[in-house]
C-alpha cells in the first residue's frame, strides 16, 4: 500500500510539475509571439520611412535634374519653352500604374522622356527603352503623333554605361559639380518613338 501511496504521490508531484512547465512554456510562447508582433510592427515602420527616405532622395535627384534640363534640350535644337512634367503616371485600363516617367519635356513637335538614377546601371536603359514603347503606346491612343526622344540623367555613369546608353540613341545628362552636362557626341542621332 506504501508503494502505490509513494506512486500515487510521485504521479501527482510529476503532474503538477508538468502542469506548471506547460504553463511556463505557454507564457513564453506568448511573450515570444508578443516580441515577434512587435519586431514586425518595428520592421514595417522602418521599411515605410525608409521609403519615404528613398522617394524624397529621388525627388530631390529629380528637381536638381529639372532645373536647367530645358535649357540642355533647347541647345540641340528642340526649343522647349516651359512645358515640363514631373512624374507622370501613365494607367493601364484598371488605373493600376503602368509606368513613371521622372521628367517629361513637352513642345509641338517633341516629347523627351528622361529617367534620372543617381549611378545608372545597364538595366536602367533596359528598363527606359521599354518605358519608352508604353509611352508611344499610350500617345497612339490620343492620335498624338508627336515624336518621342529619351534621356537618362544621372549623377554617376560608367564609361560602359554611359556608352551603352548613347549606344541606344538615350541622351546622356550627367552631373558636372553643381550642374548637369548633356554631353552629345557627333553624329549621335536620338532613336525616336
Amino acid at each position: 500500500m506504501e508503494n502505490r501511496q509513494q506512486l500515487k504521490d510521485l504521479a501527482e508531484d510529476l503532474a503538477e510539475k508538468h502542469l506548471k512547465e506547460r504553463k511556463e512554456s505557454d507564457r513564453r510562447m506568448k511573450e515570444i509571439d508578443r516580441e515577434l508582433k512587435e519586431a514586425a510592427r518595428l520592421s514595417k515602420e522602418n521599411s515605410k520611412q525608409i521609403g519615404g527616405l528613398h522617394r524624397s532622395f529621388g525627388e530631390l535627384a529629380v528637381h536638381m535634374v529639372a532645373s536647367g534640363i530645358i535649357n540642355h534640350f533647347n541647345e540641340q535644337g528642340y526649343y522647349f519653352e516651359s512645358a515640363l512634367k514631373i512624374g507622370l503616371e501613365i494607367l493601364d485600363n484598371n488605373q493600376k500604374v503602368r509606368t513613371e516617367v521622372d521628367i517629361l519635356l513637352e513642345n509641338d513637335k517633341f516629347l523627351i522622356a528622361v529617367e534620372v538614377k543617381s549611378k545608372p546601371k545597364e538595366n536602367d536603359i533596359e528598363h527606359h527603352l521599354k518605358r519608352l514603347e508604353i509611352v508611344r503606346e499610350h500617345r497612339n491612343k490620343y492620335h498624338d503623333t508627336r515624336k518621342i526622344h529619351g534621356a537618362i540623367a544621372g549623377a554617376v555613369f560608367s564609361q560602359e554605361v554611359k556608352k551603352l546608353t548613347l549606344d541606344a540613341g538615350l541622351y546622356v545628362l550627367e552631373q558636372s559639380g553643381d550642374t548637369m552636362k548633356m554631353d552629345v557626341p557627333k553624329g549621335f542621332v536620338p532613336r525616336e518613338w
